[in-house]
């Protein structure tokens, strides 16, 4: 488990399942800004939140708040690639947390396992450009932006720019 002040990142718990799949997937205005593939109506028992533990290019975990357990978000390094030592980062939370500072810590905890339990040289972001918010958890943490996939992804009937962010485990600081 990995802690922080106000979340930690801790294993998918199948009871976790059904409370992100209502929060994150079933709403679907949510779900089309932060999935590339389209979206479908799926049964919690078929949900992407599943956690998959036979994928070691993926690491999923669940924020949750310290004081209860309770899941709050998905956290995920996906495309770990041992090889080249890097990793692309994603997160959601669930709408009453958004807001109120926790993308931050959520992104640092994410980047401390990358740098310091994997290993990895570099970490990769990538956001709508029109995502403030999560433009604004990169750069706080770091992230350079380093350019736009101008129309690379399809969200509610219209292409739209993505930007790119990545830190370097040597530009990364813990503290």
């Amino acid at each position: 488990m990995l802690t922080g002040d106000r979340v930690v990142l801790r294993a998918r718990l199948a009871s976790d399942v059904s409370v992100l799949h209502a929060g994150l997937y079933d709403d679907l205005d949510t779900r089309l800004r932060v999935s590339g593939r389209p979206w479908r109506p799926l049964a919690a028992d078929s949900s992407p939140f599943l956690p998959d533990r036979d994928d070691d290019t993926v690491a999923v975990f669940t924020v949750a708040e310290p004081a209860n357990d309770s899941p709050i978000g998905d956290a995920v390094l996906w495309g770990i690639d041992s090889h080249n030592r890097l990793g692309h980062l994603g997160m959601s939370l669930l709408p009453a947390w958004r807001g109120k500072g926790y993308a931050g810590e959520v992104v640092r905890l994410l980047c401390r396992y990358g740098f310091e339990i994997l290993g990895l040289h570099r970490l990769q972001l990538e956001t709508l450009s029109d995502n403030a918010a999560m433009i604004h958890t990169a750069l706080s943490a770091g992230f350079t932006r380093e350019g736009v996939l101008r129309s690379n992804a399809w969200v509610d009937g219209r292409f739209v720019d993505e930007a790119i962010f990545g830190l370097l485990a040597d530009e990364w600081h813990s503290g």
